[in-house]
């Protein structure tokens, strides 16, 4: 496998919406070769998936005038009292991230989405609409007013067809399946990667004056999971293993309606257009945990309850683990035209038409409020102290921002990975334009990844990687799932240093270079055990439960204790060392509080 050296001023890793909007404004701000590296087609990347909405205060619609929360929606004519504002839907997301979002982020995204929404529709994207021609909203949990704007179910579709359309349209370059295998840091300067061209197996040494990471979140740790095969954290792994700390890994999102027994994602939208969720019995429980808020409540909260009305003998399927989502009482016109995908969805995993049946659900997880530490303009914070790591960036899913804290709201992400991704992009644009050097690298930065590839090629290991892979994701599922414990934490800890140990004895089928699938699961792998470790390790010293953090052996938030971020480093024996920093507030404003619903 030989290894060629390639140039670019600016190489992005990721072609989701963080990377592409990166890349975007990145050109249009005049800087002549980004390059954007994706292991999959860029378009298949993740941010495709979300089907609900992206959130920002446009004030287009209202529910009507006595209907209560959750009666229908109304436009609201221009010119009239507006319902919402970006102060609004800055106090639901601090409220929504049980108070470890920081604050001054979250004022940024809330200010910014607003003309990100509208930059989205002057760039052609396709979005659902008010009888009057505006972009129609709709509710979402934890939101105190209808303000996410959609595209039927198909909103992360089209805004990434869209976002993808004017990187295109600026000159960035896309390396279409191409895996990166390592950050080459020097002297405290990221000095670019090294890659894996998945076709011809050839390593690339690929040099540039600024990295950024796109790559997603870490979902594939779990074994029920609505993420895609591709989000099995890479980027947050390889900064990890370059010396970044990692950021808030304990929080995990388990998103309330994946189709049973697969995972799926049913969106959120089911729910926002107002679906119920029944247990066996035919009672909507959501009014045992949150009687005003009902199934529009957070998703850590909705996802707990479905877990107790399962532990509690009230799901349902062959093994009890499932629970209800009716949507029959909207009707079939208003499914087709708002739920058209969620349908196709049903019928194909479950058999299920949802215009006549109820579909069987179960919680799934969704989503990393973890990550790669950051600022509000991309840039890597490389310490405790926050001192950047100069050259390197990151947005979207893999970075750490925090604007989600300990729970995200559902349609804050696509907006999140929008506003970070576009200011990474000029924050990108004019490290570049200071005057950036293209730093030398000393020797030969593939020469590990080689070696790499070639143990494990040659390696005839008792087990397979695979196998390993399944062991972690349902260890992880059941010890580190929506309940934890001392106990179970303590176990999956044991369980994932003998996966660590094990799998430097593993083995994979296929010995070719070319398109080697086996070998990219291998590299996957390896990287989950990474921070999977992370994930328990920071999960088992926070004792206390907030957001999607719920301990039941600590069932208190504990602000006197544990108001803080957790930044975990590695050590030299490859431990993580767990570190905390104070959360950003604004304690006359939004001072921590009681979180109901």
């Amino acid at each position: 496998m030989s290894s060629e050296t390639i140039t670019h001023d600016v190489i992005i890793v990721g072609a989701g919406l963080a990377g592409s909007w990166a890349a975007m404004i990145a050109a249009k701000q005049g800087v002549k070769d980004v390059a954007v590296l994706s292991k999959i087609h860029p378009l298949r990347s993740h941010s495709s998936a979300a089907q609900g909405g992206i959130a920002a205060a446009l004030n287009n619609c209202r529910p009507v005038a006595g209907t209560g929360p959750r009666g229908p929606l109304e436009q609201i004519p221009p010119g009239d009292e507006p319902v919402d504002s970006w102060e609004l839907h800055m106090f639901d997301t601090i409220k929504g991230s049980d108070w470890l979002g920081d604050q001054d982020a979250i004022e940024i995204l809330v200010k910014d989405a607003i003309e990100i929404v509208f930059q989205y529709e002057h760039m052609g994207c396709v979005f659902s609409r008010t009888p009057d021609g505006r972009i129609a909203q709709r509710r979402f949990g934890g939101h105190s007013v209808p303000r996410a704007n959609y595209s039927a179910d198909w909103t992360g579709h089209v805004l990434l067809h869209t976002i993808h359309e004017q990187a295109l349209r600026q000159g960035v370059h896309f390396y279409s399946e191409w895996y990166c295998l390592e950050l080459i840091v020097e002297e405290g300067i990221c000095c670019g990667v090294v890659a894996l061209d998945i076709l011809t197996g050839q390593i690339h040494t690929m040099r540039a004056r600024a990295v950024m990471f796109g790559t997603g979140g870490y979902g594939r740790a779990y074994a029920i999971t609505s993420n895609a095969y591709a989000n099995t954290g890479d980027g947050v792994a390889i900064a990890y293993n370059a010396g970044v700390p990692l950021m808030d890994m304990e929080f995990v999102q388990f998103h309330p309606t994946g189709v049973y027994k697969h995972g799926i994602l049913m969106s959120e939208a089911c729910r926002g257009e107002g679906g119920y969720l029944v247990n066996k019995d035919g009672d909507r429980f959501m009014e045992k945990y949150a009687p005003d808020k009902m199934e529009l409540a957070p998703r850590d909260l909705v996802s707990r309850s479905e877990q107790l009305e399962i532990d509690q003998g009230r799901g349902i399927g062959p093994d009890g683990k499932g629970i209800y989502l009716d949507l029959r009482h909207l009707g079939r016109e208003k499914i087709l035209q708002r739920l058209p995908q969620v349908r196709d969805i049903a019928l194909k995993f479950s058999g299920v038409d949802i215009i006549d049946e109820m579909a069987p659900i179960q919680p799934t997880t969704h989503y990393s409020m973890g990550g790669i530490p950051t600022n509000s303009d991309g840039q890597v914070r490389a310490n405790l102290a926050g001192d950047p790591l100069t050259g390197f960036y990151a947005a979207g899913e893999c970075a750490c921002v925090s604007v989600h804290g300990a729970n995200r709201l559902g349609t804050n992400s696509l907006l999140e990975a929008s506003v970070f991704g576009r200011r990474a992009g000029y924050a990108i644009s004019q490290f570049i334009q200071d005057g950036a050097e293209l730093k030398p690298i000393s020797d030969d930065p593939a020469e590990r990844s080689r070696k790499r590839i070639e143990t494990l090629l040659t390696r005839e290991g008792p087990e397979n990687v695979e196998h390993l892979a399944q062991e972690l994701k349902w260890t992880m599922t059941n010890n580190c799932g929506i309940f934890r414990d001392e106990p179970r934490l303590e176990q999956a800890l044991v369980d994932v240093k003998q996966l660590q140990e094990r799998f430097h004895s593993a083995a994979i089928m296929d010995k070719s270079s070319r398109f080697n699938t086996d070998l990219l699961a291998a590299f996957e792998t390896e990287h989950l055990l990474a921070f999977s470790e992370v994930i328990v390790s920071g999960a088992l010293a926070r004792q206390e439960s907030r957001g999607a953090h719920s301990r039941t052996d600590y069932p208190a938030r504990d602000d006197k204790n544990w108001l803080k971020h957790t930044l975990a480093r590695k050590d030299r024996d490859g431990r993580p060392i767990l570190e905390y920093t104070d959360v950003h507030i604004d304690w006359e404003k939004y001072p921590p509080q009681e979180r109901k619903y």
